[in-house]
């Protein structure tokens, strides 16, 4: 399935709504397999096409996240596509994505981002509790020629939460969560996102510690706010992985 918009559409939210779900494992949807969690259909594509003021905030609990877009299941792809004004929930310690959300890919292959602008100016940026620009759980991802900035995420604080605080704000341009996994970012531009907790760029946990990071050809830079940095705007485990290319900057 692909959906183009020919660089000529915008989808809308209206301040009130999400814009895109797509989830294998709900069964109001009709189930396809009996293993909802790793099938390899449906195959989407979204291109040219630019998402804006969606807002997820009233979304139930286990599909919250996900501003604009929702996926869990088969194999999602992301090209030449504009993200501006999407919100989902305001606190929470593990939901976010307020452009998209992902988990359960097939066979765990990542999700491919190219020529995609999350914010990338004052006023157009992207909120949610965790995750400005995208969230996942489980989920690599691979990022290419993109651009992340004037996200923020907004919850308070952390994750897990402080006692007596509803948790979040981390990952102001991106909040990946899980095990083993891969975040690469290739000739993409993280600056000026914002967070309250951990990681203004990136926050990457891996609970098993068998994750990667992998930055090519990339600038990490001018995010603000949170701690518990292992790189500058980056916040991971000390030994997670991490391969840096000298083309990049990171400060």
């Amino acid at each position: 399935i692909v959906i183009d918009g020919g660089g000529k559409v915008t989808l809308s939210g209206g301040g009130s709504t999400r814009i895109l779900y797509m989830n294998t494992c709900d069964e109001a949807q009709g189930w396809t397999t009996s293993h909802c969690q790793d099938q390899d259909h449906p195959r989407l594509t979204i291109q040219n096409l630019t998402f804006m003021d969606a807002n997820s905030r009233g979304e139930p609990e286990n599909i919250a996240g996900g501003g604009a877009v929702w996926v869990r299941g088969g194999r999602f792809k992301v090209i030449n596509c504009r993200f501006f004004n999407n919100i989902c929930a305001d606190e929470g310690p593990d939901v976010g994505g307020a452009g998209i959300r992902v988990f359960d890919q097939y066979q765990d292959l990542p999700v491919h981002v190219v020529n995609t602008t999350f914010g990338g100016a004052q006023g157009y940026g992207n909120r949610c509790s965790n995750g400005g620009g995208i969230s996942s759980i489980g989920v690599s991802w691979n990022i290419y020629n993109s651009l992340f900035s004037h996200n923020e995420a907004i919850g308070c604080c952390g994750n897990p939460a402080v006692e007596d605080t509803p948790g979040g704000g981390s990952g102001g341009a991106i909040y990946n969560d899980g095990n083993t996994m891969t975040l690469r970012l290739c000739g993409t531009k993280i600056v000026n996102n914002t967070v309250n907790a951990h990681g203004s760029a990136v926050f990457f946990v891996s609970n098993d510690h068998s994750g990667n990071i992998v930055i090519e050809q990339s600038t990490i830079q001018d995010n603000t706010g949170g701690s518990w940095y292992a790189q500058p705007g980056i916040s991971m485990h000390d030994d997670t992985r991490i391969d840096i290319d000298d083309a990049s900057v990171l400060q």
